[in-house]
């Protein structure tokens, strides 16, 4: 479903992303885990172009993409099979739950508004904010913000969610209800990145958990085996640190 082979990123002097490679089955939850400033934020933007990559290939389905000479239709076209779930929301203040869900339905997609209003509601329904399709942001808790958010990325029905770790805003009592809504979507076979510190999830629901440091992949593999066998020190040590934390 996507393939990233030899990303790299820099910002200025910082090397970001050092030849990153990395392949997402369809149906596949995908967790990226590793401290502050490794670089897993930056590889997800990549992915569709919140920030373009310096050098590399994406290969979404069967379409392959040389991320120095993407062209902005290209870029569209990427945007409309991916959906980001952003950290803190992104939300429209002055618009409501379904207002913000349909938005891009509406404006980029061009779908008739009558059928953006009924997907819109059976995606707040999914999400569990059926009984909240008028409220606006700030009627709302931080949970369900972001329960909105997701609401907004799977209404547009896209190949592939990413998720920029979205319960770190969380209070931790609202955390479990968006993980039972990304567990959900898990059972619904959704193809998914995930940057995440939430270990149990990771440990629960990925297909694939792959350790970043210092914009390298340092290790990957399944659930098992990152966190009963992990083979680099420096998984190791993060590892034994957040958990202890």
């Amino acid at each position: 479903m996507l393939e990233l082979k030899h990303i790299q990123k820099a910002f200025g002097d910082k090397h970001v992303l050092k030849d990153v490679s990395l392949t997402v089955k369809k149906g596949q939850v995908v967790v990226i885990l590793g401290p502050s400033g490794s670089g897993k934020t930056t590889l997800l933007r990549t992915i569709n172009f919140l920030d373009g990559a310096d050098s590399g290939e994406i290969v979404l389905d069967q379409d392959h993409y040389d991320v120095t000479r993407i062209a902005k239709r290209d870029v569209l076209a990427i945007r409309k099979r991916t959906a980001f779930v952003f950290q803190r929301y992104n939300l429209f203040q002055n618009k409501t739950a379904l207002e913000n869900v349909i938005e891009g339905l509406v404006t980029a997609r061009k779908v008739p508004k009558v059928e953006a209003i009924t997907r819109g509601k059976a995606a707040l329904a999914k999400v569990g904010l059926a009984d909240r399709v008028d409220f606006y942001p700030s009627q709302l808790s931080g949970g369900q913000q972001q329960r909105v958010g997701i609401a907004r990325a799977i209404v547009i029905k896209p190949d592939v969610i990413l998720f920029d770790e979205p319960t770190s805003a969380l209070d931790p009592e609202l955390i479990d209800d968006v993980l039972d809504v990304m567990r959900d979507l898990v059972d619904d076979e959704m193809t998914m990145v995930v940057v995440t510190h939430e270990m149990s999830f990771a440990r629960d629901v990925a297909s694939q958990v792959v350790f970043m440091a210092e914009g390298n992949v340092v290790e990957k593999g399944t659930p098992a085996q990152i966190f009963e066998h992990p083979q680099e020190a420096r998984t190791k040590q993060f590892l034994a640190r957040i958990l202890r934390d």
